[in-house]
């Protein structure tokens, strides 16, 4: 460790800056701790901001529809009174016990965190792109026509694109870029989807109108163009290989996460998450917890709203972490107000 590295101490130490990560700073203000986020990404909002900014979320209470990357500079805008801090474009790479009992966590540039109480927010790991097995591919990559999922929308507006999969994420933005498209075909290697029954009826729909074209029991296996993507082509499993024309070749066959040095932290994993206890999501190291979609439970489902909630009683447990022998009175919000934590003044 180099002699300028950072050295850090706080309340409670957020591995990962997500909707969850976020959330939690204000859950942990309001019983008066203090937070500090670490996040490998460049800015916080964790899949939000860096892969679907600009696709609606409709399941947030209270809000009928929210742009992904707008309910980011909300979750900002509301724990603002609580000052956390942020280490960005940093990994999380060591976790340990330190003697005084509070955990050290060290990150692959060397800046160090002292915390008695940990979140482990990290949403699914880092997480990389799942490819179809087209031997190609990479040559189309990085602008050229294949990409692995939709930053901006405005880039197919007036485009031929065709997209491949069957999940929620193939879904929605089939459904997105019906209207914004020249042409756009879907393609899909079973007749069944798996994503949500009322966006498989919006695509169904939207073929029948013959807004869109739906080929299933199909897939891309091949890739053609001079230095950009000009062609697919598709494998129909009774109907043999045929070429379609296209500007864009979009594979949302989903992430493939990769817990990373989470995963050799000593936390007790179960599928490639982690395994908490649902009284406060507590892990199997004291003062650790883990919310949102790296841990897993017997009903665990992937939301952003339950992670939300996770958050909230992860920090009632954390609070007694942070304040041994303190005692917590829980009062609502619309009887206290929200105040900020107080400013510290160098000693």
């Amino acid at each position: 460790m180099g002699m300028n590295a950072k050295y850090i101490e706080t309340d409670v130490i957020i591995i990962g800056a997500g909707p969850v990560g976020l959330f939690a700073v204000f859950e942990a203000g309001l019983l008066k701790m203090r937070c500090h986020l670490i996040d490998i990404l460049p800015q916080p909002g964790g899949q939000l901001t860096e892969i679907y900014p600009k696709k609606p979320i409709y399941d947030i209470p209270g809000y009928p529809s929210v742009l992904a990357g707008e309910l980011v500079q909300n979750l900002l805008k509301q724990i603002e009174p609580f000052r956390p801090g942020f280490t960005l474009g940093e990994r999380a790479e060591v976790l340990e016990r330190q003697a005084d009992g509070r955990w050290r966590v060290i990150t692959d540039r060397g800046t160090v965190h002292v915390a008695p109480a940990v979140f482990i927010a990290g949403g699914l790991g880092s997480f990389e792109p799942r490819k179809p097995p087209i031997g190609n591919i990479g040559d189309y990559e990085n602008g050229r026509g294949v990409a692995y999922y939709v930053r901006n929308p405005e880039d197919y507006r007036g485009q031929r694109v065709v997209i491949a999969g069957g999940g929620d994420s193939a879904l929605d933005w089939t459904i997105y870029l019906a209207d914004e498209a020249a042409a756009l075909t879907l393609v899909h290697r079973r007749s069944e989807f798996r994503g949500a029954p009322d966006s498989v009826e919006k695509v169904q729909e939207l073929a029948r109108q013959g807004r869109i074209r739906l080929i299933t029991n199909a897939q891309v296996v091949g890739l053609s163009g001079n230095g950009r993507l000009e062609r697919v082509t598709i494998q129909h499993d009774t109907d043999g290989a045929f070429e379609a024309d296209t500007d864009y070749f979009l594979p949302l066959f989903g992430l493939t996460p990769k817990l990373g040095p989470i995963g050799e932290w000593g936390l007790q994993l179960q599928d490639g998450a982690i395994a908490v206890n649902t009284y406060d999501y507590s892990t199997n190291l004291p003062g650790v917890f883990a919310i949102g979609d790296v841990n897993t439970y017997p009903g665990k489902l992937k939301l952003i709203l339950c992670g939300f909630h996770e958050a909230t009683l992860a920090c009632q447990s954390a609070f007694k972490v942070v304040n041994p022998g303190k005692k917590l009175s829980f009062k609502y919000t619309t009887v206290t107000g929200i105040e900020g934590l107080p400013v510290e003044t160098p000693a």
